[in-house]
């Protein structure tokens, strides 16, 4: 049987128009991808008035200074990426995510490290503390942190004040009332409260290598210590007077010392 040649193109010829329809079609109802530009960005920081630290504008200039601020540029040459990469490498950024939308928009969801304590030391150092134990620099943030001032390395912050902060950040009646830690030379911690004139000598902090064991003996010790203080201004101050002692330990779990104004001691 001879091949028909004619019929052979004729069928070609046909393929070849049902593709070029289906490409004219598919081209003509998805236009050029990469002639898209980025028309909005949206830069939603989830906890932005709660710590304070970013603003979508310092976001924005973030991006501007690196060159990757994607506003008007052509989306095929935005890189999600690099944009992420980026805001990670801010000391306040603990999570970054970036994604497009097919309408040319770029979506930018931030949140930030959580600060529980200014530390401000004898040597000078001056910084954050967050959440995790992690050092953030200072800043122009105005919160009304907890303070932690006197004899502080970076390995006792970290390993211990960062516990003893989170205890009583945990508490909402402790984290108002407290005002300043400052830790001692030999580690004894007072406690400096916003209310009335006295400050308050806790004692020395339990001790540990492991880190949730830590921080649980922390947790314990902290919580007996401020309901011992509780009662104390409840039942004691409330009816001495808020500014009649200077000084009040409670160091030892059997008594409450103070000390009045003229320096004379009271059990």
């Amino acid at each position: 049987m001879a091949f028909n040649w004619k019929k052979a193109v004729i069928i070609v010829l046909d393929i070849a128009l049902a593709v070029y329809f289906v490409l004219a079609v598919t081209s003509f109802n998805n236009p050029d991808e990469t002639s898209k530009v980025c028309t909005k960005v949206a830069i939603n920081i989830a906890d932005e008035s709660t710590n304070g630290f970013l603003s979508a504008a310092e976001i924005k200039k973030i991006l501007e200074r690196n060159k990757i601020y994607p506003l008007e540029k052509r989306m095929a040459f935005v890189d999600p990426r690099q944009i992420e990469d980026i805001l990670k490498a801010s000391p306040f950024v603990n999570t970054a995510q970036c994604y497009t939308t097919q309408d040319g928009h770029v979506c930018i969801n931030i949140t930030q490290r959580l600060p529980i304590v200014r530390i401000k030391s004898n040597n000078g150092d001056d910084y954050y503390l967050d959440d995790k134990g992690g050092i953030m620099p200072n800043s122009k943030y105005t919160s009304d942190l907890i303070i932690a001032t006197g004899s502080i390395n970076k390995w006792y912050a970290q390993t211990y004040l960062g516990c003893l902060s989170k205890s009583l950040m945990a508490n909402d009646l402790w984290r108002n009332l407290v005002e300043q830690i400052h830790v001692l030379p030999d580690r004894g911690i007072e406690l400096v409260p916003r209310i009335g004139d006295n400050i308050v000598f806790i004692g020395y902090l339990p001790e540990s290598k492991d880190k949730e064991e830590r921080q649980n003996l922390i947790d314990d010790y902290i919580g007996k210590k401020m309901q011992r203080l509780e009662k104390f201004y409840k039942y004691g101050l409330s009816e001495a007077g808020w500014n009649k002692y200077s000084y009040i330990s409670l160091e030892f779990d059997n008594q409450i010392i103070c000390k009045k104004k003229n320096h004379k001691t009271d059990n």
